[in-house]
């Protein structure tokens, strides 16, 4: 089944070349654009697309308004970023708004693939270009808030290496054959730790890791 995206760009040619990139990848197709947070909710309702591919730099409604716009509107619509800005605080965010995804725009043709291809399975994608960024606002964030009571939590020492690996942006794919497991194992465990830690976004996991001194930035 064809997997459906709605591009929403202030340039025409940044959509142009998307365009063209995901029209080289099976089983997936651009079935609208937008240039504009006003008219991105305008397309959503009247297209439905399985993926809003999201600029942050637009004029007008920008893209974090945008995306939380839409959120509020559509709590389900699935949001992958695709921007310039490597910002650690526009990062985070755009995660903390809902986006299931963050990309950069001088991404490769197959990272825009695996990117694409984890939204459509219900996963988040966090480019490894950004991961230690991530890691090192959350660290800043964390520090910030040293005082405060810090959760205690009963993950397994399988679950800790699967949170590790999710926080440093891989992909259930990856993690599965990194650990020899199956796609299947990696999406239960993936469910049990969310569910255990009542913690159900990549921003949240990745501050909750580094204040639980799961990870740090000499990982």
């Amino acid at each position: 089944m064809t997997c459906s995206v709605l591009l929403v760009d202030d340039h025409a040619l940044i959509r142009a070349g998307v365009r063209a990139l995901i029209m080289d990848i099976p089983d997936y197709a651009v079935i609208g654009e937008a240039s504009d947070g006003a008219q991105l909710l305008e397309r959503f309702a009247a297209l439905q697309p399985d993926i809003v591919l999201l600029d942050l730099s637009m004029k007008h409604t920008g893209g974090l308004d945008a995306l939380q716009q839409l959120k509020g509107a559509y709590p389900k619509s699935k949001v992958l970023i695709l921007s310039m800005h490597t910002d650690a605080e526009m990062i985070m965010r755009a995660l903390e708004c809902g986006a299931h995804g963050y990309l950069l725009k001088d991404t490769t043709a197959t990272e825009l693939e695996h990117a694409l291809r984890a939204l459509r399975d219900n996963e988040r994608y966090l480019s490894p270009a950004i991961a230690h960024t991530v890691i090192n606002q959350a660290l800043v964030r964390s520090q910030g808030t040293a005082s405060a009571a810090v959760p205690s939590h009963t993950l397994t020492a399988r679950q800790l290496e699967i949170l590790r690996l999710i926080v440093r942006g891989k992909s259930t794919r990856e993690i599965a054959h990194g650990l020899g497991l199956s796609i299947k194992t990696i999406e239960a465990h993936r469910s049990q730790i969310m569910k255990r830690l009542q913690i159900f976004d990549v921003a949240g996991l990745v501050l909750f890791a580094v204040r639980e001194q799961i990870i740090s930035l000499d990982d």
